[in-house]
């Protein structure tokens, strides 16, 4: 039961917090994490190069997924939360909306998992993403340097299997192209 004299938070609660804080509002909680640090970010922008090219341009794989990194998703009760990537297949979101926002449930999520997330991302958001209908589950652990999947089946996560070092890693959705998620561990190149 909500206690009615409770403030519900709002868009608005998100936009105040400090710098260096994230924050999203989950069925009416505003919870806060310190943002992540560069390692975290990088490892998303891996899997991004590396499922980005097959299923979002069809370059090299079947195409029909937008694959998109930190969408602002809202849904009702959740105006503001946002997965380290999300991806929505074309067939039940033909257009990605130019100017509102995300209001369509992911069918595949993916979180990085680093020390200022990890215990938020598997008590908070793991459970949420059942209860709101995320097909697939991707956990990228930074520190052990694995990826663990998970299926969604009658409500509950089906663990699909932990990825470490393979080179032609076959893993539900996008079990259609064969993933390197070894290259996914290595520290990418500096610029410039």
């Amino acid at each position: 039961m909500v206690d009615s004299a409770r403030k519900v938070p709002t868009l608005a609660d998100l936009e105040a917090l400090p710098p260096g804080v994230k924050g999203e509002i989950i069925e009416g909680v505003l919870h806060t994490i310190t943002r992540p640090r560069v390692r975290h970010q990088l490892l998303g922008a891996q899997v991004d190069r590396h499922l980005g090219p097959p299923f979002g341009d069809a370059r090299g794989g079947p195409g029909g997924w937008w694959i998109v990194p930190e969408p602002g998703i809202e849904l009702p009760g959740s105006p503001e939360f946002s997965p380290d990537l999300a991806g929505w297949r074309r067939v039940r979101m033909p257009e990605l909306p130019a100017d509102s926002a995300l209001t369509v449930v992911p069918d595949w999520i993916c979180e990085v998992l680093s020390p200022s997330t990890r215990r938020y991302d598997q008590t908070i958001k793991k459970p949420f993403y059942a209860r709101i209908g995320v097909a697939y589950l991707w956990l990228l652990d930074l520190d052990a340097q694995t990826l663990t999947a998970l299926r969604l089946e009658s409500g509950r996560w089906v663990e699909l299997g932990t990825f470490a070092d393979e080179t032609d890693a076959r893993i539900e959705p996008f079990d259609a192209v064969a993933l390197d998620v070894h290259a996914w561990w290595e520290a990418p190149p500096a610029p410039g």
